[in-house]
């Protein structure tokens, strides 16, 4: 059959949650409370980190943006999908499609570099103490933050861009609840294998390359806390890179078993539940992994909640 004889798609139906109308009010309920604890806890930490003189350090420069990136995240797919719970007409065209994955991919990709960033600020941080106000000076922070924001906008553009070559006609029901690369490659009349080998080796090579700068600070940092004599000191240092060390493991292994594998587009059963982590759990977490384990962060929310009481009053 060729091209011509195809009734070619140029829009799309969301049923990633539509099986189960029954269950429709309590996702609904479910997700929107996701997403409003997820934007207070996000914006609220990037206010705080904004207004706080003293949390105008690379650490905390690294954290607001990622708490930015993650608001950017969960505000490009959870809207759509609420609508799309109880909406009738639930058609998304293909450039929309592609403008939802782009600022999925945009919030993801950053985040992987940022965290990368925050890995190597704690293992400067504590292995080289004395020189860290000159290894991690405001130029290098705004250089690492600005690179972060430039590879995470090219990195969607060369998948976004790869699906321009494709056609779309097998079918217009996308079985995900947003417009991700992988479904959109099932539906093609054209083979996917150039756009899948892209994502493989793009998406694997910038992975890896921050995981790798992870694992080897982190390695620096217990080699170092290994060599402490003091317990208080072992335990301060544990305590500070815990939390960071937990996002890390949830962010990367819901990223690598959803995008890095040969025959990913093939294998669809795993799309959804590893979506559901790296688009809502992670960015509802990070907010709350970060602020309830830094005293820095607590310590500046108890600043702003005496100052608006004194004002009150």
């Amino acid at each position: 059959m060729t091209e011509d004889n195809h009734s070619l798609t140029t829009e799309f139906i969301l049923i990633g949650f539509t099986d189960h109308p029954e269950l429709k009010p309590l996702l609904f309920l479910v997700f929107l409370t996701i997403y409003l604890i997820t934007m207070v806890g996000n914006l609220g930490l990037v206010a705080l980190i904004v207004t706080e003189h003293r949390l105008h350090t690379p650490m905390y420069i690294f954290l607001g943006n990622l708490a930015l990136m993650d608001s950017c995240c969960s505000s490009a797919i959870t809207p759509k999908m609420l609508q799309n719970l109880f909406s009738k007409d639930r058609m998304t065209s293909l450039y929309e499609c592609m403008a939802q994955f782009y600022f999925l991919c945009l919030a993801e990709t950053t985040d992987s570099f940022l965290l990368a960033a925050m890995a190597y600020d704690r293992c400067v941080a504590i292995c080289k103490p004395l020189q860290y106000h000159t290894m991690m000076s405001q130029k290098l922070c705004a250089q690492m933050t600005t690179g972060a924001y430039i590879v995470g906008n090219l990195h969607p553009m060369i998948h976004v861009g790869f699906l321009f070559r494709l056609t779309f006609c097998r079918s217009h029901q996308i079985n995900h609840f947003f417009c991700d690369v992988l479904p959109l490659y099932r539906l093609s009349c054209l083979d996917p294998d150039i756009n899948e080998l892209m994502l493989f080796i793009v998406a694997g090579s910038l992975s890896i390359f921050t995981i790798i700068i992870v694992i080897i600070s982190y390695l620096f940092i217990l080699f170092m806390v290994l060599k402490m004599k003091s317990k208080e000191g072992k335990g301060k240092a544990l305590s500070t890179c815990a939390s960071h060390f937990l996002s890390v493991s949830i962010f990367y292994s819901s990223l690598l078993f959803t995008y890095v594998q040969p025959n990913s587009v093939n294998d669809k059963d795993k799309d959804i539940p590893l979506a559901i982590f790296y688009t809502l759990v992670i960015p509802l977490l990070n907010p709350f992994i970060y602020s309830l384990r830094n005293r820095d962060v607590i310590n500046a929310m108890k600043k702003k909640y005496k100052k608006n009481t004194i004002k009150l009053d």
